[in-house]
């Protein structure tokens, strides 16, 4: 199995920019999975510009299906006294398949601290597993690099009347458990937050996604990230929804939004 501490090590240069490889095992259907399209154009940007503030929060754009291994090309877009911007562009044989926008910036001190205390869960080994027993053949591939237990919610194609799922998960690998990117790339693990309204199969689409971190050095128990993804609306064959990931001490991390588009 091809953990993804082995696939960011594997990034190597290519001219101005540094070649991914996409494992078979980190595809879903004729791309690769988002989150690690996300994960490696972190790492990219990371690799260019080695001397960077804390990682805090990125805006990717999914433009084409990753068909084969994709180039990564950073720019510097502004570099000031408290925060860095960068652009990365991940191309296919010449073809655009994302745009990332990554912020780096550090902690400071301020006068505003709001909580978002994570709901209560049972410990993970309490909480059966998403994908049922002799099912893994049936959810994309990059699914199973993950450990994931269903905490409240519904699986996809459910016909539930709510639109929410609430994990535990963490990279199967125990190897690829430590580092921004590593959180960056599970961030986008849960399906759409629509496909338990799903009644039959059919296809969806992620169009961008938003995540912003907030410390400087997200930590958790054993791998383990209390992961949510809430459906706000749906309308016209798109969705919004927001995500949430909490740390083992109940402390959020990382909160996110996406919009998903809806072939059915």
């Amino acid at each position: 199995m091809s953990g993804f501490k082995d696939i960011a090590a594997s990034i190597s240069k290519a001219g101005e920019g540094y070649r991914g490889t996409i494992a078979e095992n980190w595809r879903q259907g004729r791309t690769a999975y988002g989150g690690l399209t996300a994960g490696l154009s972190l790492v990219a940007a990371q690799k260019q510009f080695p001397d960077l503030p804390p990682f805090r929060s990125a805006t990717i754009n999914f433009i084409g299906p990753v068909s084969g291994d994709p180039i990564f090309s950073s720019r510097l877009l502004r570099q000031g006294r408290n925060v860095t911007s960068i652009e990365t562009e991940g191309r296919v044989e010449d073809k655009i398949i994302s745009s990332c926008t990554f912020i780096f910036a550090g902690l400071r001190e301020s006068s505003v601290a709001v909580d978002c205390v994570a709901p209560k869960a049972p410990e993970p080994d309490k909480c059966e597993p998403f994908t049922p027993s002799g099912a893994e053949a049936f959810v994309p591939a990059f699914f199973n690099r993950f450990e994931t237990k269903l905490i409240e919610g519904s699986r996809p194609m459910s016909g539930a009347d709510k639109g929410y799922i609430r994990t535990w998960s963490r990279h199967a690998d125990p190897a690829s458990r430590e580092g921004i990117a590593s959180l960056l790339t599970l961030g986008d693990v849960l399906p759409p937050s629509a496909s338990p309204l799903f009644k039959q199969m059919g296809a969806i689409s992620s169009i961008n996604w938003i995540f912003t971190v907030l410390t400087d050095e997200p930590k958790t128990e054993d791998g383990w990230w209390h992961v949510e993804t809430d459906l706000t609306a749906a309308a016209g064959g798109y969705s919004s929804q927001v995500m949430r990931i909490w740390n083992t001490e109940g402390q959020l991390v990382a909160e996110g939004m996406q919009c998903v588009a809806i072939f059915m």
